[in-house]
């Protein structure tokens, strides 16, 4: 796991995606691999945003985030997921951190953390909630736009593609990270407690009425249909 910036280290990355109304999206690298993440960010009703699993971007697109609202929430979704969560404190010294249960003690070993998932303050667009079968180390984010739902979940689940590369081909095919949508072995390894409960919330997401889009932490945004079959694909893994 790469050590945690506290500087505003700006890795390439792709342009900002307007996903919905209140839903912005961008593909960043990671250190050292051919491997993406991904940020996503909501606007609330009062103009703050929540941003999960937040990236360091550059200066057109931080001033393009800082026009359309305020950053007042931080979520990192678990305890590998915290590159730039100090750098982002550091700019915006008013966020709010919030991190899973069990996560809480990584995620401080780089920045404060606020609170914990169980206690976000949800509202109609966006809700939080710790995933089941994880050990409580990661959740889920809900989000609702005149669109649809989006499902916005981190590592229980990856769709990419196969890297060629060496430490890409280590994590993809060895450890069994792709092709997706699936589980991969390495989250089964460190995570998942209970694969039986896991199963039944990815089953349970596929079936949410207005199910529209499915993002995850590393790659690909499933859109429509395709996002409750990602999550029913992904939970045969199980």
């Amino acid at each position: 796991m790469p050590k945690a910036y506290t500087e505003w280290v700006i890795l390439p990355h792709g342009p900002i995606e307007k996903l919905a109304d209140n839903l912005w999206w961008v593909e960043g690298s990671l250190p050292g691999m051919s491997l993406k993440r991904t940020m996503t960010i909501v606007r609330l009703a009062n103009g703050k945003l929540v941003i999960h699993n937040g990236i360091a971007l550059g200066p057109d697109a931080m001033a393009q985030i800082e026009a359309w609202g305020n950053p007042a929430f931080l979520i990192v979704p678990n305890g590998s997921h915290r590159l730039d969560a100090p750098a982002y404190k550091k700019r915006y010294p008013a966020l709010r951190v919030f991190a899973p249960r069990n996560a809480r003690s990584k995620v401080e070993e780089v920045v404060a953390v606020d609170d914990v998932f169980d206690n976000y303050p949800g509202d109609d667009a966006v809700q939080v909630q710790t995933l089941s079968g994880v050990g409580e180390n990661e959740g889920a984010m809900i989000v609702r736009s005149a669109d649809g739902v989006t499902v916005v979940l981190n590592d229980a689940v990856f769709n990419m593609d196969r890297k060629r590369d060496l430490l890409g081909f280590f994590f993809t095919t060895l450890l069994g990270s792709a092709p997706g949508p699936r589980v991969s072995r390495l989250v089964k390894l460190l995570f998942i407690k209970d694969k039986r409960a896991l199963r039944a919330d990815l089953e349970r997401f596929a079936g949410l009425p207005g199910l529209t889009r499915l993002v995850v932490a590393h790659e690909k945004v499933a859109h429509g249909p395709d996002a409750a079959q990602a999550l029913r694909t992904a939970a045969t893994y199980l």
